[in-house]
Parts: structure tokens; sequence; C-alpha cells
């Protein structure tokens, strides 16, 4: 995060980035990324020796999550640049600084209000550019989609220090607190009505949740799985249900990644980076969260063209003689409801846990150097080759509602 900091600052603007900080960019992702050479593991290869007898050896290969999501993660990081290099085509749209922006029509976010305002035509963006800049938009979902993926399953891997555990409650009860415990144990479980009835008005409040989720998990799962020692540990509740609560939290941490992708990162995944040791998670880690970083504000930047033209056209005369475009916002809805969700990307269901990287290491596997498609010629709406290539990767899963 401190190396994409450096380099990027804050994304404010859709634009190609200035040469020397793509060349900065690539050479200290490269030094990071230096050590994972020497980070390897013994496999057991077939050497022939001088008279033609096969003999096994052990040999040194890198080690497996570095083999698999290294490559991936690199791919990831190309199609974002790719992606903001296509805007720099883009005529249909342009930014005026705070202080030049007499009229402020567009109507700039009031939580934006540093970045320079985006201006569109009067009528609004063609419908040939509104579409291009969806597609743009899907495509950017996914790599931060597979980027969130691959920092989750990161950070699953890593050990829970024990510091974080002694500071955990003896039962899942005392963390929640009895309004969510509540909203958890009841016998019908619904977890979008279990959300609804939460106060996520805030950031902080989500965060809490998520804290407070988290570390049910880890005391259910201790519970269940360890023999701890600890009478303080002991419970009454059967380990059916407590297996069947842990799943209804993980559940809800799901739906709150999906609706909160800029969330924070939670008590249990900060305990998790300080006191880690391992040099290939660290670095792993960092560079899935740096790149889910800047997806997040390429896709923020897009939503904000496409805001201002939405704003455009609902003020633009021509738009109510013209109402019949509905149809056109009937396609868009349409075609943004066929985004596959973090869930489907990831493999998850309410009862399964955790996604194989099997699916990362085919995907990564195909041809680096297809380019990021251009903005299409005709007015008939393509898929980028971006957003072909995640769909490969998620299996053509089909996809739920998001949120």
């Amino acid at each position: 995060m401190i190396i994409a900091a450096s380099v990027f600052g804050e994304q404010v603007k859709l634009g190609p980035m200035a040469p020397e900080t793509k060349a900065r960019w690539r050479k200290e992702m490269d030094w990071l990324l230096s050590v994972t050479d020497h980070i390897v593991e013994f496999v057991p290869s077939q050497q022939k020796t001088k008279n033609g007898t096969n003999m096994e050896i052990m040999v040194t290969r890198q080690r497996s999550d570095l083999l698999v999501n290294i490559p991936g993660l690199r791919k990831l990081d190309t199609m974002l640049i790719e992606t903001l290099d296509g805007f720099g085509q883009e005529k249909e749209f342009w930014y005026v600084s705070k202080d030049d922006d007499q009229e402020n029509e567009n109507g700039q976010r009031d939580d934006k209000w540093w970045h320079p305002t985006v201006k569109v035509p009067v009528n609004g963006l063609s419908e040939m550019s509104r579409r291009w800049l969806q597609c743009q938009k899907e495509s950017v979902n996914q790599v931060l989609k597979a980027a969130m993926a691959i920092n989750a399953e990161v950070l699953s891997e890593i050990e829970i220090p024990e510091s974080y555990i002694d500071s955990l409650p003896r039962n899942g009860r005392a963390s929640l607190g009895d309004l969510i415990y509540k909203g958890i144990t009841v016998d019908y479980f619904d977890p979008s009505q279990f959300l609804s009835t939460m106060d996520l008005s805030t950031e902080h409040k989500v965060l809490d949740l998520k804290n407070r989720i988290e570390a049910s998990i880890v005391i259910w799962k201790r519970k269940m799985h360890q023999k701890d020692g600890r009478s303080s540990w002991g419970s009454g509740v059967s380990l059916e249900k407590r297996e069947l609560f842990e799943e209804r939290a993980e559940t809800i941490l799901i739906l709150l990644k999906q609706r909160y992708p800029g969330l924070p990162q939670s008590s249990l995944d900060i305990s998790k980076i300080q006191d880690n040791r391992d040099v290939g998670h660290a670095i792993l880690e960092s560079y899935s969260r740096s790149l889910e970083s800047l997806a997040f504000n390429v896709m923020s930047r897009i939503e904000d063209v496409l805001h201002a033209d939405s704003l455009a056209q609902t003020s633009s005369p021509q738009k109510s003689e013209t109402s019949p475009s509905s149809s056109d916002e009937d396609a868009l809805r349409v075609s943004s409801s066929d985004t596959p969700t973090l869930s489907d990307f990831m493999g998850w269901g309410i009862a399964s846990r955790r996604r194989s990287s099997t699916d990362l290491e085919i995907y990564f596997k195909g041809d680096n150097d297809k380019k990021l498609a251009k903005p299409p010629v005709s007015s008939t709406q393509k898929k980028s080759p971006n957003l072909e290539k995640l769909e490969s990767l998620s299996g053509n899963r089909s996809p739920k509602g998001r949120d």
C-alpha cells in the first residue's frame, strides 16, 4: 500500500500514467518480487544417469502459492495499467479544477469535494461512449474481485497470532453482543435480513461488525478443532450448533466484503500482517492489496463520469422528449446484473469456506501478450478482452444478484 500510494497517490482522474510514473512502478514491483525467486520448496524429479538408469531426486522450485499467484497479480497489474492507458483517447468527458468550476452543473459528490469536477456534453455522453465506459467498469470490477480473492486467500493462510487470541473473550456471545448473537442464532436465518437490521450507516460501524464477527468465528473454530486446556473456553453449546453459527457468521462476512469492497482492514487482518514472519505471504498480501486499492479507485472514477452523464441526461431537454431511452437503461442494468459477484468469483457458496487456487493456476497460464481492446467502433456492445479473461477464470458460473 505504501508503494502504491507513493507512486500513484490518489487516482483522481481517468487517464494514462505518466511514462516516468509507469517506469517507477514497474521497477519497484520488480524489486519487491525479486525476493520470491529465492523462496523455494523441494519437489521430486526424475533424472537419467549416464548408464540410462532413471533416478528420483529432489529439486528446488518456487513455492506453490507464489508460483500460482505472482503471474496472476502481474497480469492484473498489466490490465489495470492498460485500462488507464485506454482513457487517453477518450474525448467526451474532461475535468476542470474546483476554482474554474463556477456553475458546478454536474453536481460533484459531497464526499469527493477535493477531486476535480467531471464535465460531459450538455446532452450527456454518446451511447457508444456510455456503453464502453460501462464495459470498462465491469472489467475493472472483475480485477478488483480477483485481487480481493487472492488477498483473502493469503490472509487465510497466515497463522492467527497468540496475541490476538489472548485478547478475545471466552465465548462468541460476549464477542458479538446480545443483539448480534440473537440475530445469528435464530431458527430461520436470512443473512440479508440480518444485515438490514444492523446499523451500517458509517464505515466505523461496518468495521466494528466485521471485527466482532471475525472474533466470534475464531472462538468457535478453536472450540471445535482445538483442545485448548483452559476451562474458561468451555461452553454449553453443542458442536453442531457451533458449526452452524460459524457458517452463518462467515456468510455475513462474505456479504460485507461484497457490499463494502473499500472497507479498511479488520483487527484480525492487521494482527496477522503485523505478526507475520513469512516473507512470501507478506509480498503476496501487500501486492494484492495495492492492486485492490488501485482497482477500487479506478472504478470509482469511472462511476464519477457515469454519475455526471446521468445528471446531464436528467437535466437535458431532449431527455424528457425521448423517454424510450429507458430501454437503454434496462440494457445497462441487465449488463450490470450479468457481472459475477465476489462469491461467484471465489467459488464461495453459503456453506463453503475457501476458494481453491486451481482456477487461478489454469487461468494465469494464458497468453500474457493479449492487450485491452480500444473503444468499440460500432454501437454494438462488446465485452472487453479483460472481462472475457476474468470470466474464463470464474468458469462462467451463473451470476447472482449483486447489491
